[in-house]
C-alpha cells in the first residue's frame, strides 16, 4: 500500500470512531483531529500486540481474545489521546459497532497488505 493508501484508510478510521462515538453512549471523540490520532495511536497499540502476542489476539484474529484485545486497546488509547473518554462499557460497545462496521468497510491488515506486496 503506498501512502496515499496509509492516509485514506485513516481518515477513514477516524471518520469510523467519530460516527462510533456519536452511536456509542461512554465514548467520545472531541473531533477529527482527536479521532485521527486515535486511529493511529490504536493502530500503532495493536501493531505492538500483534508482535508480542501474535495475530491470533488481535481483531482480525475474528476470536472472543481478538475482541477483548481490541477493547483494551480502545481503553487503554484513551490515556494516550486528549479529548478521549471511554469506559469500559464504552470500549467493548466501541468494539462491536467497529467490528461491524468493519464487515461492510474492510481494511486490510498490515500483515495481509505485506504479503499483498509480496505477491506482486
Amino acid at each position: 500500500m503506498h501512502f496515499l493508501g496509509h492516509v485514506v484508510r485513516f481518515i477513514v478510521s477516524a471518520i469510523v470512531l467519530m460516527i462510533v462515538g456519536y452511536i456509542v453512549p461512554q465514548f467520545s471523540v472531541g473531533g477529527f483531529w482527536s479521532a485521527l490520532l486515535l486511529a493511529l495511536v490504536i493502530a500503532a497499540l495493536g501493531w505492538i500486540v500483534e508482535g508480542i502476542f501474535g495475530k491470533r489476539v488481535t481483531p482480525f484474529g475474528r476470536g472472543i481474545v481478538g475482541f477483548i484485545m481490541s477493547a483494551v486497546v480502545i481503553w487503554v488509547a484513551q490515556f494516550i489521546v486528549s479529548g478521549v473518554s471511554v469506559t469500559w462499557l464504552g470500549a467493548i460497545l466501541a468494539a462491536l459497532v467497529i467490528g461491524i462496521i468493519d464487515l461492510f468497510i474492510p481494511v486490510a491488515t498490515p500483515y495481509e497488505a505485506g504479503r499483498d506486496k509480496d505477491r506482486a
